[in-house]
């Protein structure tokens, strides 16, 4: 294999980790990702410093899809699908600017904060009944999957009689082991809800994102712009946080000797969560990158029109971010890694992600301070139907 500009490297979609064969390449690679007539070639970025690199720089790389070789770089002016109007992965300047002008303010660590007492109520129910179903209780199912999506309903204001349809609908719409038929009518399914709700708001805005945002700027956002964007907060949020809390879990206790950070002070608690963050980097990678112009980083040149991929997890195990950095290591200081992107499209969620984290993962080892694996010898198993790494099931016991 060659990291040479004309010899691509070939990753075929069911090689689950070539990390070792890219870094030999380099930390800017041209590859080919899948086979015969399923070919698409691309670039794929996989050292920390050229991630940042293109990731931070929205004046000369875009995220906007292009549908056709017509489409013009950059996408102005061009056809967006419906399921990406309001997306804000799918917008460049002015257009980003615009919209993430009018949710930032719904997503200040202030306002996060006022949620932390229903996300506390939420853990300890969901604990509650892990206590119940067991020993042995599946983690995944009782905690896991159902925490993240309770907290963006609160988030969102979805009225709590509606949640659990609401969550129905927004897991079928993500569920690729569904059917297309299936996954499709589960979505329009959530877009008609979501639109009822938006023309309830309108007219009577309530606490949530929602309310807020349109008591604001209900003027200047279109209700599909609005759509878009709960159905992207749902999405990312649930499926990224289900993966994180199953994921550290298993993490921490492979390495029970970092526990004892969870019992800390509050600084020792965050420096743990952070780094559970990195070393787990559940998002695979952002929207890939379009360049809108010829662009050199270090001896590539990636030319107008093509495509950069970026790694997030790959990224975040350089160890030019940190000595050691494939190794767990709870007690060392943060850095700025990327788990949550860089730049204009550096998540919205961030602030609410590690609360969630620190208030599950602290009241699960009070609650459960003998928490282990029910069997340590069972392989876990990975979820292949969602867009983030996370565990199917995890058998706990206490």
């Amino acid at each position: 294999m060659s990291g040479d500009d004309s010899r691509p490297v070939h990753i075929r979609r069911r090689d689950l980790d070539p990390a070792d064969e890219l870094r030999a390449a380099g930390t800017l690679t041209r590859i080919t990702i899948g086979s015969g007539a399923d070919v698409e070639a691309t670039w794929l970025a996989t050292g920390y410093t050229v991630v940042r690199q293109v990731l931070g720089d929205h004046q000369r790389f875009s995220t906007r899809r292009r549908w056709n070789q017509r489409d013009e770089i950059g996408g102005r002016g061009t056809f967006r699908p419906r399921e990406l109007v309001g997306n804000l992965m799918d917008y460049d300047p002015p257009e980003h600017t615009r919209l993430r002008q009018k949710l930032t303010p719904g997503f200040t660590l202030r306002r996060m904060r006022r949620l932390e007492p229903y996300i506390e109520q939420i853990v300890t129910e969901r604990l509650d009944a892990l206590e119940r179903a067991g020993p042995p209780a599946d983690l995944v199912e009782l905690v896991a999957d159902e925490v993240p999506a309770a907290v963006l309903c609160e988030l969102i204001g979805v009225p709590r009689d509606d949640r659990t349809m609401f969550t129905r609908l927004c897991h079928g719409h993500l569920d690729a082991s569904r059917s297309q038929k299936k996954r499709a009518a589960a979505g329009a399914a959530f877009s008609r809800y979501l639109l009822a709700m938006i023309a309830r708001e309108r007219k009577d805005p309530g606490e949530g994102l929602l309310g807020a945002v349109l008591a604001e700027y209900g003027d200047t956002a279109t209700d599909e712009e609005l759509r878009g964007f709960c159905v992207q907060v749902m999405l990312a949020g649930d499926d990224n946080i289900s993966g994180m809390i199953g994921l550290g879990v298993l993490a921490l206790l492979r390495h029970p000797e970092q526990i004892a950070a969870l019992r800390g002070d509050h600084h020792s608690v965050d420096r743990a969560v952070d780094e559970l963050i990195r070393y787990l980097t559940v998002p695979y990678a952002p929207t890939p990158r379009v360049a809108m112009e010829d662009v050199t980083i270090g001896d590539r040149v990636i030319r107008k029109g093509e495509t950069v991929s970026c790694s997030l997890p790959m990224a975040n195990r350089d160890p030019t971010l940190l000595p050691d950095a494939d190794r767990l290591d709870v007690w060392r200081e943060t850095v700025p890694h990327v788990a949550f992107g860089h730049g204009i499209h550096h998540c919205l969620g961030a602030a609410l992600a590690r609360i969630e984290l620190r208030t599950v993962y602290t009241a699960l080892w009070q609650r459960f301070p003998t928490l282990r694996l029910a069997d340590p010898d069972q392989e876990p198993m990975f979820r292949l139907t969602t867009p983030a790494y996370g565990l199917t099931s995890l058998m706990v016991a206490w």
